[in-house]
């Protein structure tokens, strides 16, 4: 395998490569966490804070423009800076966010800390990656990128459910507060064993911006930020949903998150040999798969032994279209790895929000804890359409090439 382009030249050799990329996966960890854990805790913050549950979503939405606006802020003014460094003031932003979100008492307030939170995201697993990627030879890169990316995956598998559990039994606060603790872990980890990774020296905020102006390059960010937000509309009100529509007791639900969590992983082990077939064809396997499943959902969410099965199925299609859009990015920036990986997160990110919004829209006007799912596959459609678009002008640049 290739190795992934890198922020800067080769690395010092670290005291431990190992414990530079479990800081790094620590990271990842940290984020995923406190990303998704805010939404299956939103019952009891909307209780906590007298408003309702789509009002509360709007914490869920704030984050997400955080990342959304953060990953080209941070990738912009920091073209060469020490990645270290970076990596550093990131999670050190992302710990003292949690710490405030626990201070948090009024919406308002729990809206703008959860916004300045969400800035640090996008460089910290953007950036955690391509850092993996210099810590090696270039023959193990992609392994150092899929144990970095490790973090994400056991974050929806144990952290998210760990936080629900702890949260609904200590209230949500508890669960800010063991996050902010693993950002800390994290603080430590990469001062303790990553080494310094210097910026390239002929890095420039105008060349990565100027890479995003390609339509080969924002079609497909545009395509994950709607097409995935059909996944997040439904993960937004999962804990309602489970609960009411298909009577899965509150006492079960970590374990309907550690499902969910499973199909995230079983779908990352999948996405390997079929990126390895065709990146593009994976990508729009995995958009349009979401959309069947949350159309299966929206009829079938009442009966638990089919509803919990598509869950697991959901996180295998979102894994699959999330993994082909990122290889897609890399594929098609090579000069710019630094933004197109930061906004490759910020553009999922930006389909959180859209998602809880549209969602919650649906279910303030009534129509039920079915309904965000059915708004998904509207979603999903869309994302279809446009990544098609995308693989069509792909087509049309290389036939103009060969002639």
């Amino acid at each position: 395998m290739s190795r992934a382009p890198s922020a800067g030249g080769p690395a010092a050799a670290p005291r431990s490569t190992g414990l530079a990329l479990t800081a790094l996966a620590a990271g990842g960890f940290a984020v995923g966490t406190t990303e998704f854990a805010s939404m299956t805790l939103l019952p009891w913050i909307a209780e906590d804070l007298g408003t309702t549950i789509p009002q509360a979503a709007m914490a869920v939405s704030a984050y997400a423009i955080g990342v959304v606006v953060g990953a080209p802020l941070f990738t912009a003014l920091t073209p060469r800076m020490d990645r270290r460094l970076l990596l550093i003031l990131a999670a050190a932003v992302f710990t003292l966010g949690n710490l405030a979100t626990i201070l948090s008492t009024t919406l308002p307030v729990l809206v703008a800390v959860r916004f300045i939170t969400g800035l640090p995201h996008g460089i910290t697993l953007g950036i955690a990656a391509i850092v993996a990627a210099s810590l090696v030879p270039p023959e193990k890169s992609g392994t150092a990128i899929s144990r970095t990316m490790l973090g994400l995956t056991i974050a929806n598998i144990v952290g998210v459910p760990a936080a629900t559990a702890l949260g609904s039994a200590l209230g949500w606060r508890a669960a800010y507060i063991v996050i902010a603790g693993v950002g800390l872990a994290t603080i430590v980890g990469l001062l303790a064993f990553l080494p310094a990774v210097p910026a390239k020296p002929t890095s420039s905020a105008r060349a990565e911006l100027a890479s995003m102006l390609r339509p080969q390059i924002w079609l497909p960010l545009l395509a994950g930020a709607v097409g995935f937000g059909g996944s997040f509309a439904l993960y937004t009100y999962i804990t309602p949903t489970v609960t009411q529509v298909t009577g899965i007791p509150h006492s079960l639900l970590p374990w309907v998150l550690v499902l969910y969590g499973c199909g995230m992983t079983a779908g990352s082990l999948v996405a390997g040999p079929c990126l390895d077939r065709s990146i593009d064809k994976s990508a729009l396997a995995g958009v349009v798969g979401m959309g069947v499943i949350l159309a299966l959902f929206a009829v079938f969410a009442h009966l638990w032994w089919v509803a919990l099965p598509l869950l697991f199925l959901i996180g295998i299609a979102t894994s699959l279209f999330t993994n082909g859009l990122q290889a897609r990015l890399l594929r098609e920036s090579p000069e710019a790895p630094n933004m197109s990986a930061a906004m490759n997160h910020a553009a999922f990110n930006a389909a959180n929000a859209l998602g809880a919004y549209l969602g919650g829209l649906v279910v303030a006007a009534g129509l039920g804890y079915r309904a965000p799912a059915a708004v998904g596959v509207l979603c999903s459609i869309a994302g279809t359409a446009i990544l098609i678009l995308a693989l069509g002008l792909g087509r049309r640049r290389h036939r103009t090439r060969v002639v």
